[in-house]
């Protein structure tokens, strides 16, 4: 069986800041759907990789593929246009605007049916009940499902996720990576994350990144027993 042509493909990417190597000639391979996690120890270079593959950050060297079109220079509010949707390691919610009110500001749906995208987008993730709440008064781990409805109401053909079960309870954690599984049924979900128990319980594939470069990537199974990665990251 043929393996299926990567929705993105990034190969030879590099970011420096003065002497910082923060992305040192790194390539990535993300399918059409699935869920691939971004792994490493702090410092490693996951979110200025995940800044360069979203637009917030210019590449120094290297390429970018979206759907076989070279993105790498295209801007972040270009690269949404074209299916890329990314939720923030902070939440980056308007607090004194209404649940619905959220969503639909980061909606562009083509249809132009803005109110039913931000609705059926919140019916998603459990929070249409909440609809009129202002966002500032939802607990933190509703928060973190208003940020993850902004960016499903975009319809995304991938979707980034930074640290986003970070303060969530265990609860939430469990309905959480339903929600994801459900996600990446048909889309490609890249996950940043450092709940390993999250990652080896949702991840097709994991890519490690150390210093700015790919240390390895592999099914779960495969990075568990790397021995370079246990070393590294894994503390085994």
């Amino acid at each position: 069986m043929a393996a299926l042509t990567p929705l993105l493909k990034a190969r030879g990417l590099k970011r420096h800041f003065g002497g910082v190597k923060a992305v040192d000639g790194v390539g990535l391979d993300l399918g059409p759907t699935g869920v691939h996690a971004l792994i490493g120890p702090n410092g490693a270079g996951k979110s200025t990789l995940v800044g360069l593959l979203s637009g917030r950050i210019t590449a120094d060297a290297g390429i970018i593929e979206f759907a076989g079109r070279d993105i790498t220079r295209l801007p972040a509010h270009a690269r949404v246009r074209l299916g890329i949707a990314y939720t923030f390691q902070v939440t980056s919610i308007y607090p004194r605007l209404s649940v619905e009110d959220n969503v639909t500001l980061a909606v562009r749906h083509p249809s132009g049916d803005v109110t039913t995208a931000a609705r059926a987008a919140l019916a998603r993730v459990g929070l249409d009940i909440h609809a009129r709440q202002i966002a500032g008064d939802l607990s933190y781990g509703h928060q973190r499902l208003l940020e993850l409805a902004m960016g499903l109401a975009l319809t995304p053909r991938l979707l980034i996720l930074d640290e986003p079960t970070q303060g969530l309870a265990a609860g939430e954690i469990a309905g959480f990576s339903a929600l994801v599984r459900d996600v990446a049924r048909d889309a490609s979900v890249l996950l940043i994350e450092h709940n390993m128990d999250v990652v080896m319980d949702l991840a097709d594939r994991i890519t490690v990144l150390d210093f700015g470069r790919v240390l390895a990537s592999g099914t779960p199974d495969a990075i568990r027993k790397d021995r370079a990665v246990q070393a590294a990251y894994l503390g085994a």
